[in-house]
């Protein structure tokens, strides 16, 4: 009776050593990765995030009011180029802008007749009777280029390099001298924003890639 006992007590061990073993703890899985989202992109300059930008040409400048003009056409826009510094700088760089622009209007006050003579000749045998109405439609053009306000602190130091320029050029070279390297001093600094907007759309796009989505739920989870 006693070994009886004992191997039922045997058995029941054995039984309950086959049980379902012990639960173990499952520690949970980590938590998502915390995206970090850059500042969105913003133009340069303050300028509008809408902005439209003279589109590359094949040869990769860009079709601004100064391409493809001719040589008197050159000098009449940096007379508005100047004409536009002359009237928006101000501080320690208005002064001698506007002295110079006033002293270029009088040293070459010949030139600039003859060259606004030929301009209008220009236009007369380009578009007949309607020379005055066009011509004055793309000096609209040209001035509203060189007053971009993100542009004219810029302009302004350009104005100032022109006005020391000038001071070697003689009237019989002022044509040349704008179609050479005049102009394309004063449209350096509109090219150098265009290329800084144009870095900005590229960033801009890339943001949009790869945090639109995420910075978009981010603006709509609720607050707490």
């Amino acid at each position: 009776m006693r070994r009886g006992g004992l191997l039922a007590s045997g058995a029941a061990a054995l039984l309950a050593g086959c049980g379902a073993p012990p639960k173990v703890a499952v520690a949970p899985p980590p938590p998502p990765p915390v995206v970090v989202i850059p500042p969105r992109p913003q133009p340069p300059l303050g300028a509008s995030p809408t902005m439209v930008i003279p589109a590359r040409l094949a040869d990769g400048s860009r079709a601004t009011v100064n391409s493809g003009i001719s040589a008197a056409q050159a000098l009449w826009n940096l007379r508005s180029a100047y004409n536009v510094a002359a009237l928006n700088c101000t501080g320690d760089q208005g002064a001698p802008i506007l002295a110079g622009y006033t002293e270029f209007q009088k040293k070459y006050a010949r030139t600039l007749t003859a060259t606004n003579k030929a301009l209008d000749k220009e236009y007369r045998a380009r578009f007949g009777a309607k020379a005055i109405r066009e011509r004055e439609a793309y000096q609209t053009q040209v001035y509203n280029f060189f007053a971009l306000p993100p542009v004219v602190p810029s302009l302004c130091r350009a104005a100032l390099e022109l006005t020391g320029a000038l001071q070697a050029v003689p009237a019989a070279q002022l044509e040349s001298f704008a179609a050479a390297s005049g102009l394309a001093g004063a449209e350096a600094p509109f090219r150098a924003f265009f290329d800084s907007y144009e870095q900005y759309q590229s960033d801009l796009a890339a943001w949009e890639s790869q945090y639109g989505a995420s910075f978009a739920a981010a603006e709509e989870a609720p607050r707490s």
